[in-house]
């Protein structure tokens, strides 16, 4: 789940519709009789030979629909550089916002008036995937450039792959870090050793332990249900749990492992007092007013400190683990940030250029660099993963040395999430037991789920025969 795109909602709707979303093919224009351009081959496996006349050189327009605007969207930010290697090539950028935009994609791609290129929040596969041409790229070569490639493939290829990935970090204040007499040497990388930092992270307004009742003034960690959500899959993948039953279908959520992990988070609050309801109602704000000294996110929190509290003093560092002496069976869920999808229901011409577009962005490393600032999040491309420009920015410092052992549990649909939020509030806000919030999120899901279509990719995991291994 990208979570970015909570603010895509406020973004002003720019739909310029027109009869054809992707446009004329005969439109008004340049001409290119240039096919030499005197450019190099660009790519490894996925290679991109610019010297050749898009659309036979003929004038031609495209749209593409998104719900960020040019300054938050990478593939925007490409239209430019292509359109100097092919001038007879319009694309044309349409925002819609966040909302309406899942409502009118769907139908417009039906109708056959939508555009012949479209963002995709793999959150939303079911809705695009009929609609979404195959990419016309041999998936070994995708393979061989994309780490994450081989889980999008589906009868031998893809709609789309991941440019970049996102998981989860331990932000931590540093001022409250020094002011604690706490060091670089003290960084926990065990749930237990967490908890003792958070512990001496809290403070109360009375100097107490806050057993007596005291008002927190500092809390040492804070989780909200947005961010347990999230934070729930990472504690069950490390113990070999997975988020979906063998089937593959059914969400595996009412489990021991999933009950034990919500007492380790009810615990912190309760029985050790590190951190308040009253200061998680918003774990951003709490953090980056300086009134917590930890918190759980992904790539999309930093994006959010540096908007908002850009005088903020924070690091990062890897999310802990059950021991430091063996390796978890994942260190967390990852989610990519999808690349564009195809309309299948293009005109021929349209769908063509919407190709070459395509294998120009997923050759061409800048594209990656573009997503990796966009998404905070890690590349997926193979030839960057070691990138010292990219490894030099901390979550990418965090993320680098977990990256294969971080497990997609699939497009799963947001209901998701959502059903584990309130798992959350029933336990935290409602005082429900454990196992009854449970049993009714477990039944919820299943409810929720059952006409999505949707199968797990857990499967398809590289150390997935390890997962039994793990489990206690």
């Amino acid at each position: 789940m990208n979570l970015r795109r909570i603010g895509a909602a406020f973004a002003s709707v720019v739909l310029l519709m027109s009869p054809l979303g992707g446009c004329a093919d005969g439109d008004d224009g340049v001409t290119d009789t240039r096919a030499d351009k005197g450019l190099p081959v660009i790519g490894d496996a996925v290679r991109y030979d610019p010297n050749h006349l898009a659309n036979g050189g003929r004038p031609i327009t495209l749209q593409y629909w998104s719900w960020h605007g040019a300054d938050e969207d990478p593939v925007i930010a490409m239209i430019d550089d292509y359109r100097r290697i092919h001038p007879n090539v319009t694309i044309e950028p349409v925002t819609v916002g966040w909302y309406d935009y899942w409502t009118k994609l769907p139908i417009a791609l039906r109708g056959g008036s939508g555009p012949a290129l479209f963002a995709i929040q793999n959150a939303y596969d079911a809705s695009i995937r009929p609609n979404a041409a195959d990419y016309a790229i041999d998936v070994r070569d995708l393979e061989r450039d994309y780490t994450t490639a081989d889980v999008h493939v589906q009868d031998g290829a893809v709609k789309y792959i991941d440019s970049v990935i996102d998981t989860g970090n331990i932000y931590y204040n540093k001022r409250i870090w020094r002011e604690a007499g706490l060091t670089e040497t003290d960084i926990p990388k065990t749930w237990d050793e967490f908890r003792r930092v958070a512990q001496r992270l809290t403070v109360y307004e009375d100097g107490s332990s806050g057993e007596d009742g005291a008002r927190m003034a500092q809390a040492g960690f804070v989780i909200n249900a947005i961010s347990y959500a999230l934070f729930y899959g990472a504690l069950n993948y490390q113990q070999g749990e997975l988020l979906f039953k063998d089937d593959g279908v059914t969400p595996n959520y009412d489990n021991p492992v999933t009950a034990g992990n919500m007492r380790f988070v009810k615990d912190l609050y309760d029985r050790y007092h590190v951190g308040s309801l009253a200061l998680s109602e918003n774990c951003v704000r709490t953090f980056g007013l300086g009134k917590a000294a930890m918190t759980y996110g992904w790539g999309w929190y930093e994006d959010s400190f540096t908007r908002y509290y850009p005088d903020l003093d924070y690091g990062i560092f890897p999310t802990p683990v059950p021991s430091a002496d063996e390796t978890p069976f994942a260190y967390d869920r990852y989610n990519g940030q999808a690349t564009p999808g195809i309309n299948t229901h293009a005109s021929t011409e349209q769908q063509a250029v919407a190709q070459d577009f395509v294998r120009y962005l997923l050759a061409d490393d800048d594209y990656i660099r573009k997503c990796v600032d966009a998404n905070n999040a890690f590349p997926a491309k193979r030839s960057l993963a070691d990138d010292p420009q990219i490894l030099a920015k901390p979550v990418m410092k965090a993320i680098a040395p977990r990256v294969e052992r971080l497990i997609w549990p699939g497009p799963m649909p947001d209901a998701m999430d959502s059903d584990a939020r309130k798992a959350f509030e029933n336990v935290f806000y409602n005082d429900m037991p454990i196992a009854q919030a449970l049993e009714r999120t477990q039944r919820t899901m299943v409810s929720d789920l059952r006409s999505s279509g949707f199968r797990s990719a857990e499967s398809r995991y590289r150390f997935y025969a390890e997962r039994r291994e793990h489990q206690q």
